[in-house]
């Protein structure tokens, strides 16, 4: 066994600004271990396990783990992160939490001022603008007024977040999507910090609570997105317990063809990744196609890692990291990351690390793409498109009651409109297949200049030839961060865009997270009353069911460039090989190709249009806010004045003795609330969009006296509980097998068989003090990585779900809040067993378990007589047993911080 006297990999560097301490990963060469073999993510986690060996327990033996990886995968490990990365839509209710922790040690004789943060915090306010105006020249200033009426309440709670808490810093909203921020300025890709007196550095390592913040692995720097509550006890001093990961090395070969862009790249990869089921392990880009992509195209693949299902996309660091760090104006960065990454064995050789696996990927056979109608992995060919879009609009329309069936119009083989029978007699919006929104948005895209030019290049060829959108479509131009605007301007592209409609309408995630505002409302009209499939593009990460509009019933992911295309086109089912966009100034007919620029060209405007003191100008103030942050009312204390009257911000339930009890229990007589088949994902579990007037949520805001049109949304509303627990499992787009045939927040009461929104039968359940489970498929919580989806259904009473697999983070999530997820055997489901989710069930071994992920066994009680099966309680490690105990992890941490003290 080796020694467990770690302190021999202690190193000096010599630097610019002095002498550092490193931990050395190639010292552990010195007892026999392979380092040089290691993947560069698996290496990061090797220092990070070194550097805290003495201090964090578990770290000593996880570094050797480590380092004789891969003999160890699976095996716990605690993670120390640098700093942790936060948006406003999780920011929020993880303040609240915190402000409620405040109050309960207030409450038990301890300092408020206990409860800190122990790491860096960047909060970057970007998820709350909604697109309200668009394409016109005040569509910027009408969003961001309408962004401060709405979320007035919860800015002001971030302010005094920040005069509160140490070590946070809150950008206000208008600075750009946290994940482009992050990529631009706050990564720094190796850290320092005053080490008792002494300088020591260490690569730069951060969680986030978007399960986007993967982005940032572009640029070599190790993060992933967690929920809320994970992040709030890693900001209160407690590791991020984990397990050892596999890594799947993924080669690029050859370079991305004249035509294809690295959006195209990464729909691929993830097309790829998800056949693989990349669930759970880190995923590595090299390869000699690698080493061409520039940091913006690996950043493109690692923001995609959740929807390929990896925990990480990481690329390491090699002279392209440097040149990046250069061209965005943190040249003071490179000596120290180039001397440090050298000496430390992290910046990319010619040894090619051993894999747990191999893909071998050519971007030399890439072809033009875009994803959906409803999933980012749904990637199919821009060829594919017309064939494939007329046959499923022609099966959606085939499957409506044939009251509805004829009203539509219905795309020919030639692409154009072939007018079968109209009901109605309006020429403004076409048949099944519309267009009706177009968005460029979301820090997928808009932090890559080769994609952003290539539309702002498309979008002048188009004006140039007297092309223009068809009206129906909403046209939107959100950028993850105020440079872009700068380099398309400079670049004398932005009038361009803006002649088309794009106009700028905020710098945040709008319509990628459900944000896209509302229609023109004879669209909306046209769409209701005709029951057309309308659809969505945008340049995007995700289009789940219901996310992007509740009108359109399919969204499709794309690069800025066919996002701007499709606006021309008005309609999904176009073929942009065979048909027109339409007559040129001269009367000639105008296709995709007349316009579509070059590579060379999209570089050559990059080149002349972007310069480092683009970005240091813009991020020099990027905390400071305007007159309306300015103005918002705070105040300095250590404990938040809670509003009783406010219906954004709450007081917290998480500290009360009930939901602060142990949840590892045995289950008895429990009933199924919601019965659900594969791909639910967590906007599914807790919509982040609008609330429905007629739904429990919105009946709680009435009755609070809040008009409809002051309702917001979901993800604005994530400080009070009581709107949040009324809208689990109420997206419009969940089919709940128990709701019989009813979308949406249904379910059925048993056993009176009354149907009842969801949220009333857990009402009733509770009175009737009858535990809930929730039954469902493959993917459970696939999406992002929403704390709420699990908050949620632990105030509605949900004891356990069982699931055929789990979505990483949203797994975590559940235990974190004292959910049990069990896992059915591998081969079995509810359908193989004959489970109905009418049953009553029973789950035995929780009370008794001894360690994670042992076995549990669960009896279903129906009418037909009794099915026993095993289910895996998917605990994966010992902290993750402590959280149950304790009933989640936010009473865990805090008792822990009450036994400390002697409390």
């Amino acid at each position: 066994m080796p020694s467990e006297n770690l302190d021999f990999v202690r190193q000096r560097l010599e630097t610019a600004s002095g002498p550092a301490q490193i931990f050395s990963v190639l010292k552990m060469k010195e007892l026999g271990y392979e380092i040089e073999r290691l993947p560069y993510s698996i290496r990061i986690l090797l220092e990070n396990a070194l550097r805290h060996a003495s201090s964090v327990a578990g770290a000593a033996e996880g570094a050797h783990a480590l380092a004789s990886w891969p003999s160890k995968v699976g095996r716990e490990l605690p993670f120390m992160p640098y700093r942790v990365l936060l948006q406003d839509y999780t920011g929020v209710p993880l303040v609240v939490d915190l402000a409620g922790m405040r109050d309960a040690a207030r409450a038990s004789g301890l300092s408020p001022s206990a409860i800190n943060s122990r790491v860096p915090v960047d909060l970057v306010i970007d998820h709350s603008i909604q697109v309200d105006a668009w394409s016109s020249d005040t569509a910027f200033a009408v969003n961001l007024e309408r962004e401060y009426e709405r979320n007035s309440e919860r800015y002001a709670l971030l302010k005094w977040a920040q005069s509160s808490f140490k070590n946070m810093r809150v950008l206000p909203p208008g600075k750009g999507i946290c994940h482009q921020v992050n990529l631009e300025y706050i990564s720094r890709v190796v850290a320092t910090s005053d080490a008792g007196g002494g300088l020591q550095a260490f690569p730069d390592t951060l969680i986030g609570t978007d399960s986007h913040t993967t982005m940032v692995n572009g640029l070599g720097v190790l993060g992933w997105g967690v929920g809320g509550i994970e992040a709030e006890a890693v900001m209160l001093g407690e590791p991020y317990h984990m397990q050892v990961p596999g890594v799947l090395g993924v080669k690029l070969t050859g370079r991305l063809r004249e035509g294809v862009t690295p959006t195209d790249m990464v729909l691929a990869v993830t097309e790829k990744l998800r056949q693989k089921n990349v669930v759970g392990l880190f995923v590595e880009f090299f390869g000699d196609g690698f080493s061409e992509l520039s940091v913006p195209d690996r950043a493109t693949l690692g923001n995609m890692s959740p929807e390929y299902g990896a925990t990480v996309g990481f690329s390491p660091v090699d002279e392209n990291t440097l040149s990046y760090l250069n061209g965005t104006g943190r040249d003071s960065l490179v000596d120290l990351v180039r001397r440090y990454t050298s000496a430390n064995g992290l910046f990319i050789t010619d040894v090619e690390p051993r894999y747990s696996e191999i893909l071998v990927v050519d971007l030399g056979s890439i072809e033009p793409s875009i994803a959906g109608p409803r999933n980012p992995e749904e990637r199919r060919s821009l060829s594919s498109v017309p064939a494939f879009s007329r046959a499923f609009l022609e099966k959606y329309r085939s499957a409506l009651p044939s009251s509805t069936s004829s009203t539509a119009t219905v795309a020919s083989q030639s692409g154009t409109q072939q007018v079968v029978q109209r009901s109605r007699a309006s020429d403004a919006l076409p048949g099944d297949g519309a267009v009706v929104i177009a968005a460029i948005t979301s820090c997928t895209n808009t932090s890559n200049p080769t994609v952003m030019v290539g539309a702002g290049l498309l979008a002048k060829k188009a004006a140039d030839a007297g092309l223009s959108p068809k009206p129906w479509v909403k046209r939107s131009l959100a950028p993850g961060s105020t440079v872009v605007t700068d380099y398309l301007t400079n670049a004398g592209l932005l009038p361009y865009l803006d002649r088309l409609g794009y106009t700028l309408v905020g710098y945040g995630c709008t319509t990628c997270i459900g944000n896209s505002g509302p229609l023109a409302p004879e669209i909306e009209k046209e769409i209701v009353d005709r029951n057309l499939y309308a659809v969505a593009v945008l340049s995007g990460n995700r289009n789940f069911d219901g996310r992007i509009h509740p009108l359109a019933k399919g969204s499709f992911l794309m690069s800025p460039m066919l996002v701007v295309a499709y606006s021309l086109a008005g309609r999904i089912d176009f073929d942009f090989a065979a048909t027109a966009l339409g007559a040129g100034k001269d009367g000639s007919p105008v296709y995709l190709k007349d316009i579509w620029p070059s590579l060379a060209e999209i570089r050559t405007t990059v080149e002349k249009s972007l310069s480092p003191s683009l970005y240091q100008r813009r991020y020099a103030e990027v905390q400071v806010g305007d007159s309306r942050w300015n103005s918002l009312s705070s105040y300095v204390d250590d404990v938040y004045h809670w509003d009783q009257g406010s219906t954004y911000i709450r007081q917290p339930p998480w500290f009360e003795s009930e939901l602060a009890s142990s949840t590892k229990k045995d289950i008895k007589g429990a009933r199924a609330l919601a019965v659900l088949e594969d791909k639910v994902t967590t906007d599914h579990i807790s919509p982040a969009g609008t609330i429905p007037v007629d739904g429990p949520a919105g009946r709680y805001l009435l009755s609070h006296g809040i008009d409809m049109i002051h309702f917001s949304s979901f993800g604005s509303r994530r400080g009070n509980h009581e709107v949040m627990v009324r809208g689990g499992f109420s997206n419009i787009r969940l089919n709940n097998l128990l709701a019989k045939g009813r979308t949406g927040g249904w379910t059925t009461h048993l056993p009176s068989g009354r149907p009842m929104s969801i949220f009333e039968a857990s009402e009733e359940y509770a009175k009737e003090g009858t535990p809930l489970i929730v039954v469902a498929g493959k993917q459970y919580g696939a999406g992002s990585s929403r704390d709420w989806a699990a908050k949620a259904p632990r105030l509605l009473g949900v004891r356990a779900v069982i699931a055929e697999d789990f979505e990483r983070i949203h797994r975590s999530n559940l235990l974190a809040m004292g959910v049990v997820p069990l896992q059915f055997k591998e081969g079995e489901s509810r359908a193989s067993l004959g489970l109905t989710g009418e049953e009553y069930f029973d789950v035995d071994g929780l009370a008794a378990m001894t360690g994670p992920r042992q076995w549990v066994d669960v009896t279903a009680r129906g009418e037909t007589g009794e099915k026993r099966f095993k289910a895996l309680c998917r605990v994966d490690n010992e902290a993750e047993m402590r959280y149950l105990e304790s009933g989640g992890v936010l009473p865990f941490v805090f008792s822990k911080m009450m036994t400390a003290r002697g409390r």
